[in-house]
């Protein structure tokens, strides 16, 4: 038996210490959508029918039903290659379903729509990077245009109000390059921020932070997506800094995929069926402990370990890297 870290604070079930019910239809569903949380409003901003992605001769998923609901918070979990950052892509146009449909707003996804809102791995900038950190989230207003933008009191005060929302004006004339980590990642989601959109999609934004890092930023996240109602699908290895906000889970491994909350989705039952491999989800000391076996009749291809661990997945840092601003 082989442990995954992936320590999920414990979360609070009935009374009468039975497990929270998947839905009414049971764990087996590939998808649960249902009605949106109490944070959320009724209002869908994204919604996928029968979604199936193919990448060369590999189905990623299908069959994919889901709708992301104004103000809603959802996870996207699942091992290597699963398409986390796939979706994503689909999402921003960059990549075409083989069958299904997508929408934004009531419209096909278009590449390019500004109302999506795009917040990449966090990576430091190269030293001697020339932009300051008011240049970088100025890309976020009109980084799209050919040729230098010009200055204007309309968009220097756009672009301090940006920094003020994500706590980044006392730096906003430091090269990004002499920047932490952490200041680096409230600035895009400021750039992120630039396009008011409606729907925020962030690909592993945690990655390399520290834990207080990653708390910060999870939380400017969060605070803005209640305030401005946003949507927001959050790629993670690691649910565990951002649990508390979640609101549902969605899990991808093996072309297959299950939605709910993460007290439904992150049980044994249900990650088992998922991996055709069994799966223990053990609760100690508060937290959970995802535990599968090496020599399983139908262990997934990635392997146990794989089950939050994307980060060291190359095909998907090589993915993550398109979309950049900079």
């Amino acid at each position: 038996m082989m442990s995954v870290p992936t320590d999920i604070p414990e979360r609070a079930h009935p009374a009468d210490g039975s497990a929270p019910e998947l839905s009414a239809e049971g764990p087996a569903p590939q998808s649960s959508i249902g009605a949106p949380p109490k944070a959320a409003s009724l209002e869908s901003v994204l919604s996928l029918r029968d979604a199936t992605l193919r990448l060369g001769d590999r189905t990623l998923w299908s069959g994919l039903d889901l709708d992301v609901h104004a103000g809603e918070f959802i996870a996207v979990l699942g091992a290597n290659g699963s398409g986390k950052t796939s979706l994503l892509k689909v999402i921003l146009g960059q990549h075409r379903l083989e069958s299904g449909s997508v929408d934004f707003l009531g419209e096909p996804v278009a590449r390019g729509n500004r109302r999506i809102g795009y917040i990449p791995q966090q990576k430091l900038a190269d030293e001697g990077t020339p932009l300051r950190a008011r240049d970088l989230v100025g890309l976020g207003l009109d980084g799209e245009r050919w040729g230098v933008s010009w200055p204007s009191k309309r968009r220097n005060q756009r672009i301090d109000d940006l920094l003020d929302a994500v706590g980044a004006a006392p730096y906003s004339k430091v090269p990004i390059s002499l920047l932490s980590g952490g200041e680096q990642q409230r600035l895009r989601v400021g750039q992120a921020l630039a396009g008011d959109p409606r729907l925020l999609l962030c690909d592993e934004p945690l990655l390399s932070l520290d834990l207080p890092n990653q708390r910060a930023v999870s939380e400017l996240i969060d605070r803005h997506r209640r305030e401005r109602q946003l949507g927001v699908l959050f790629v993670t290895h690691d649910v565990n800094p951002v649990l508390d906000l979640v609101d549902r889970v969605l899990y991808l491994a093996g072309g297959r995929f299950r939605i709910g909350t993460p007290d439904q989705v992150l049980r044994s039952e249900v990650l088992s069926e998922l991996y055709d491999s069994p799966v223990d989800v053990i609760r100690t000391r508060g937290r959970i402990v995802v535990v599968g076996t090496a020599d399983a009749p139908h262990a997934h291809p990635d392997g146990p370990h794989s089950l939050h661990d994307e980060h060291h997945d190359p095909h998907h840092a090589a993915e993550s890297h398109e979309g950049r601003a900079w």
